[in-house]
């Protein structure tokens, strides 16, 4: 009996109109805004990501910047660079499929 008088009420029926739309309908519902902090969850997992390859990277440069004979060896590793009367030579190894 109690509840049958809630259910006979226009405003009981219009609170659940408004709470429909908020959750499916409107600009800003409920499901949106759960999607939104995922994406956002999802970025800041990322934007850590980023801040350490910069922090790790800062350090390489700080490194090659200061020490000239690790200056030589990323550049032959990296860029194939050599001396004047030096041959390189590049060893490819085939995958196997």
């Amino acid at each position: 009996m109690f509840f049958k008088k809630y259910i006979n009420n226009k405003y009981f029926y219009t609170g659940l109109l408004f709470i429909v739309w908020w959750v499916y309908f409107d600009q800003e519902s409920l499901i949106v805004q759960y999607n939104l902090a995922k994406i956002k969850i999802g970025l800041e997992d990322q934007k850590e990501y980023y801040i350490e390859e910069i922090k790790k990277d800062e350090a390489a440069i700080n490194t090659l910047q200061n020490d000239t004979v690790l200056l030589e060896k990323y550049a032959r590793e990296k860029y194939f660079m050599k001396k004047d009367n030096e041959d390189v030579y590049l060893i490819v190894h085939k995958k196997e499929e």
